[in-house]
């Protein structure tokens, strides 16, 4: 679990891990930074009172990057394989707002056993405050009610590699341990903002097949890891921007076009955000001129001419195409949260699409400025942790 700035919700996060994960045999490592000493208080306060808790503390300042920490977290594991004299089975990955389930661990090691990676469902946790708070954080489950219901599924069942989401997420030691051959340090790349997609990528070039599991517990609720979002346009912004660049334009010459037509088709998908947002807001701006045009058409003596037969076919198939898109949103969001949270996901979109627009310009600014040699940093968001009743 790699910290940097979580005071505010590391402890009750590990707090309730150990509380849900019982007598389950693990370590939980976390990694901060010596210049953030809130962080490392919350956590040797739990460490000093749990074995199961391991502190290890960068040695230089943050942020750096969080596959920089989580490589750091790796050489605490190694060190903690040397001393005991065994070796874990799997290395799991969670953030510090994540709500863990009872069941992951077991079902992370029963997967684990015929699989490299191994991918649970990421279950953004409903929007609170005002209507643009929820709009924003709700836009987060409509997406992932969408991704990790027919997405993901789809993308395993036609034998693509399996992306990391960065949570909920285990690999198989031996496999992770495979890509430190490409590195010293660890098996992140240092200098990437999406290590945990570029992991998952790797280990299935390398011929390890990874799997999404959705599987419900004996009470029929979902085995996934729960969290809230960003509720503000700008932190929402600033983390979809940080993913656009590891993804569409940073993964694109790191990871180029390896495997077959599938896996590209994949890859192709992943990292269309930049221009689907340019498509986007030409969509836009295009409604906004048929618009003034109306306005227009009532104080010309004349009618504007008509569309060409072939304009308005591309128009009518179009939104054929957008209200099928819309209403499969609303129906696998709906199926997640309730009818109620699918329906509203359909004027979400409008939201959703904004700040796909505004995410992908700054991304581009920013990843441009990494060309002429200013190295990207872990543009990180402030994160909220849910009260529970069991950590009570």
């Amino acid at each position: 679990m790699p910290a940097w700035d979580e005071s505010e919700v590391i402890g009750p996060m590990i707090r309730n891990a150990l509380h849900r994960w019982k007598d389950a045999d693990y370590r939980i490592f976390v990694g901060a930074y010596p210049n953030d000493r809130a962080t490392i208080e919350a956590v040797s306060g739990i460490a000093a009172l749990e074995s199961r808790v391991v502190l290890a503390v960068n040695s230089h300042p943050g942020p750096t990057t969080k596959a920089d920490c989580l490589n750091l977290l790796w050489r605490a594991m190694e060190a903690e394989e040397k001393e005991s004299g065994s070796a874990f089975k799997a290395v799991l990955l969670h953030d510090a707002e994540d709500v863990v389930h009872c069941d992951e661990i077991r079902l992370f090691d029963f997967m684990i056993d015929r699989f490299a990676l191994v991918q649970l469902p990421v279950l953004p946790l409903p929007g609170q405050g005002g209507w643009l708070a929820r709009a924003v954080t709700n836009h987060y489950c409509d997406e992932f009610a969408e991704s990790h219901s027919k997405f993901l599924t789809m993308r395993e069942a036609l034998g693509a590699a399996i992306p990391s989401a960065g949570v909920a997420c285990a690999f198989d030691r031996q496999a992770l341990g495979r890509l430190t051959d490409e590195r010293r340090e660890g098996p992140f790349d240092p200098t990437s903002l999406t290590e945990d997609y570029e992991a998952g990528l790797r280990i299935g070039e390398m011929g390890g097949r990874g799997i999404f599991v959705r599987m419900r517990d004996e009470e029929g609720r979902l085995v996934a890891t729960r969290e809230y979002f960003p509720d503000t346009l700008d932190a929402a912004i600033r983390q979809k921007a940080r993913w656009i660049i590891g993804i569409s334009l940073a993964g694109w010459d790191r990871l180029g076009w390896r495997g077959g037509a599938i896996e590209c088709w994949m890859r192709f998908r992943d990292r269309r955000a930049a221009l689907a947002a340019l498509v986007l807001f030409a969509a836009y701006l295009s409604l906004l001129l048929w618009g003034a045009l109306l306005v227009i058409g009532f104080f010309l003596p004349h009618a504007l001419p008509p569309y060409p037969e072939s304009i308005r076919t591309l128009l009518l198939l179009n939104a054929g195409l957008m209200i099928w898109r819309a209403l499969l949103r609303a129906l696998f969001a709906g199926h997640s949260y309730g009818w109620r949270h699918g329906a509203a996901a359909i004027p979400r979109i409008v939201i959703a699409n904004m700040i796909a627009i505004l995410a992908a310009r700054r991304a581009i600014f920013h990843y441009v400025r990494s060309l002429t040699g200013r190295p990207l940093a872990w543009d990180k968001t402030k994160h909220r942790f849910p009260e529970l009743r069991t950590q009570e």
